[in-house]
């Protein structure tokens, strides 16, 4: 009994020694408060636009290619077989692609975790004063420009998403439905921000990688584009919004005539580290290496898609399919074939010496016996290729960088680069003008045609004539800019997007009957996690509750 009174005694001080240094602030802990100094206000936007970087190759949101290449028949999975990251598997071969697909949460997580940031910041520079912090407003507009890049990201795969902002209370996230607002209504969430964004920010910014007036009309335009495309609860396409259309060519217009921008001299120079903030970029995500941190800022988004050779090592996926390699090939008169390029399958090296293609395809796809990213001594082989008996031989190129590349760097097992990655460039701008020219209820062929002959007279592809515009009835055929935006923008994941706008993604994928529901195909499940963890949400069409 003594020792027992000595042991009680004891624990009582001990615990009342616990009690008060419990109660003291930990070193190293700030408030929250102490982040609405205006030098702490600044890292909360920086830490917005570091979400940009922060991805990872189980679910890419920056480079969105396991969504918006694999998913319309541009790309196989590549790698080692189908059980190497199975889920993408499933969507390459749209069989299995269910509710439990982790890949498809993973890259709704990770893009709220990004709209967080935002809303995070958004919400202390609400409170300042203009006295306080005097980049105040332009601030919030670039805040608003990547709320409106992450929910477009979102609005494209899932369509219907809960939208939060920096005023709705964080105790209520889990009960926001993807329901409260229609699907114009989420349109317009998205094109607001990016409205207040070209509203509100300069011309030029000071330091590179911020988004600048431009860059936020650019993607104002984008977003219009999308929601002229005006679609039933079975994402139908029924019919386009011309006066959406007129916005559009309006904001392209202003774009272009800035002067500010212009078409890079070299087709390559969009995808060559040295060339990085070229002329052609409007807003890129501006990658690091050797910034202080232990790995630096690195493009962990397309760590998988190196070449298995000596000098790289690793992972051989997100590999370019026949279709979009036969897709490049042209006629005696140097023009595309439209209708007939899959006649005839580039399957071997020789074949490449007896057709004819755009110039673009070397930029676009690695070919055996063809310069590595325009290296003329070191040549592409077969053997680089990881599983060529499942995918092919071919490999991507405009997400790569030499080994030899300052902004190389080894992450074992995978390789990685600090090379940037453009989410908007001007030769966009000029497709989506020509578009939107084209779509409209009397055709603007004139005016669509210069500027695709812009773009292909830079790139050294065969100017078209009127008659390549127009289908053998002489009516102007739509998939004749589909083609086109493919040709210039394969491989930068917006493929997907661009054949569901057009109406022909269910189409393109007609072969592949493994799925007996394909319309739903055209969206991502919403997963059981989610689902389970918000009773708000409702699944997407053909997925079940």
């Amino acid at each position: 009994m003594k020792y027992t009174k000595y042991i009680l005694l004891l624990s009582c001080l001990l615990l009342g020694a616990c009690s008060k240094f419990l109660d003291q602030t930990p070193q190293g802990v700030i408030s929250g408060d102490d982040l609405n100094s205006p030098a702490n206000l600044e890292k909360m936007v920086t830490a917005a636009y570091a979400s940009l970087g922060n991805d990872h190759y189980t679910a890419p949101y920056s480079s969105m290619w396991p969504y918006g290449n694999i998913r319309s028949g541009d790309a196989y999975k590549g790698g080692d077989g189908a059980g190497d990251i199975s889920d993408y598997h499933f969507y390459e071969t749209f069989s299995l692609n269910r509710v439990d697909n982790g890949s498809s949460d993973l890259v709704w997580f990770r893009l709220y975790v990004c709209i967080g940031r935002v809303n995070d910041a958004l919400a202390r520079l609400n409170k300042a004063t203009e006295t306080q912090f005097p980049e105040k407003v332009v601030r919030q507009a670039e805040m608003k420009f990547l709320r409106g890049h992450y929910y477009f990201l979102l609005k494209t795969l899932f369509k219907y998403v809960p939208y939060i902002d920096e005023n709705a209370p964080k105790e209520t996230y889990d009960t926001i439905s993807n329901r409260t607002y229609s699907n114009v209504e989420l349109w317009t969430k998205i094109a607001d921000d990016f409205t207040f964004a070209a509203s509100h920010l300069p011309d030029i910014q000071p330091q590179i990688g911020r988004a600048n007036k431009f860059a936020a009309k650019a993607y104002l335009a984008k977003t219009l584009l999308y929601e002229a495309y005006k679609q039933d609860e079975n994402n139908h396409v029924t019919g386009i919004d011309a006066a959406l259309l007129q916005q559009v060519n309006t904001l392209c217009d202003e774009v272009i005539a800035s002067g500010k921008y212009q078409l890079a001299i070299d087709y390559a120079n969009n995808f060559l580290s040295k060339s990085e903030n070229g002329p052609e970029t409007l807003f890129a995500i501006q990658y690091s290496k050797d910034d202080g941190t232990p790995k630096g800022r690195l493009d962990y988004g397309h760590a998988l898609d190196y070449p298995m050779n000596q000098e790289y090592g690793c992972c051989g996926f997100h590999s370019p399919s026949s279709n979009l390699v036969n897709a490049f090939q042209t006629g005696a008169n140097g023009l595309p074939m439209f209708e007939t390029f899959n006649n005839v399958n580039i399957t071997t090296e020789a074949d490449f010496h007896t057709h004819t293609f755009d110039p673009r395809l070397d930029h676009t796809v690695a070919i055996p016996g063809h310069p590595y990213k325009y290296d003329p001594a070191f040549l592409y082989k077969r053997a680089w290729a990881r599983a060529p008996e499942v995918y092919g031989s071919y490999l991507s190129l405009k997400e790569a960088v030499l080994p030899g590349d300052a902004t190389f760097q080894k992450v074992p097992p995978f390789m990685s680069s600090s090379k940037n990655w453009e989410i908007i460039r001007y030769a966009d701008v000029l497709l989506m003008v020509a578009e939107a020219k084209l779509r409209q209820s009397a055709p603007d062929k004139a005016g669509a045609l210069l500027l695709i002959n812009q773009l292909r007279s830079a790139r050294g592809a065969t100017p078209m004539t009127d008659v390549t515009l127009v289908n053998p009835a002489n009516v102007y055929d739509p998939n004749t800019l589909l083609a086109e935006r493919g040709r210039e923008m394969y491989w930068e994941s917006w493929r997907r997007q661009d054949l569901i706008r057009f109406g022909v993604f269910l189409k393109a994928w007609a072969l592949k009957d493994a799925d007996p529901d394909p319309q739903r195909n055209l969206l991502f499940p919403i997963a059981p996690e989610e689902l389970l963890a918000n009773p708000n949400l409702q699944q997407n069409p053909g997925y079940g509750e």
